[in-house]
């Protein structure tokens, strides 16, 4: 499944645990230099030492940002550009869940900030670097509580009848479209984009907010491990099985057939356009 990546450069955000710390170790133990982006030097750190056992030889680094912010998603995808002249992957799996509703400094909805902003923003600030190193992937962390989801373009920051699993999985749909908008628009460029569920995984995720028991109303007892929830990313990224196939959700290494909603075109348009808008592009 995985394939070696010597000389590879991998830059990865939510990298410091869950899914991501697990597939940038066994990203680097192929022989890829892992960029991190962390909200904590200290996890950061950690994340690294154990990145390093696996592969000392490379020169593995973080840069730090909050990415609910739209300042700090450009503010590092800059500094990775400016510090990196190639990228080989991008791997965009940070992200919250919320069982209330907080607001960014900038007036996102939190969930909607970290979850769909930070992906659009920061793959935008990476692109050229992306498209140079070509052949190229970009893998998106989504998941199946995308399923059932609808958007409405007049309340895209939730302030109407706010709920913490609701928007959760509305963000996922969100990460779903900008996958298929954005496989069209590098269509030819030789950089895919690929998006997956990685599993019910015990992660970090929701800890902001008294956890996955508060939001969902249940507990991690039987979930995946997280080696085992970043299976199918690790296939996205490496696999020559997936070398050209774009725009497509997976599951379990296989591409799964989305909803509706997930393969509605225009409003995968309108994403962009309003995204493009609210990051001020």
């Amino acid at each position: 499944m995985i394939h070696m990546l010597t000389g590879k450069v991998a830059a990865v955000t939510g990298g410091t645990s869950g899914i991501g710390a697990a597939a940038s170790e066994a990203l680097a133990a192929q022989g890829a230099r892992i960029v991190l982006v962390a909200r904590d030097a200290a996890r950061a750190e950690a994340a690294l030492a154990k990145i390093r056992a696996k592969n000392p030889g490379a020169a593995h680094g973080f840069h730090l940002a909050d990415l609910s912010r739209l300042s700090e998603m450009k503010r590092v995808a800059a500094e990775i550009a400016a510090a990196e002249p190639r990228i080989d992957l991008l791997i965009n799996n940070a992200g919250g869940a919320f069982a209330h509703r907080r607001v960014t400094e900038d007036g996102l909805e939190m969930t909607f900030a970290v979850n769909h902003m930070a992906y659009f923003v920061v793959t935008l600030g990476l692109l050229d670097r992306l498209r140079a190193s070509a052949p190229a992937r970009i893998v998106n962390t989504a998941s199946m509580t995308y399923a059932g989801a609808t958007l409405d373009f007049d309340d895209l920051q939730s302030a109407r009848n706010y709920s913490g699993t609701s928007v959760y999985g509305r963000s996922k749909l969100l990460n779903i479209l900008f996958t298929r908008e954005l496989a069209r628009r590098l269509a030819g460029s030789g950089v895919t984009v690929n998006c997956f569920h990685p599993g019910f995984v015990a992660t970090r995720l929701g800890n902001q907010d008294g956890g996955i028991s508060k939001i969902w109303g249940m507990s991690t007892a039987g979930a995946l491990r997280p080696e085992e929830g970043a299976r199918t990313l690790l296939y996205l990224a490496t696999s020559p099985d997936v070398a050209q196939i774009t725009g497509e959700y997976f599951s379990n290494r296989r591409v799964e057939k989305l909803s509706r909603n997930a393969l509605n075109d225009a409003e995968a348009a309108r994403l962009w356009g309003e995204s493009s808008r609210i990051a001020g592009f």
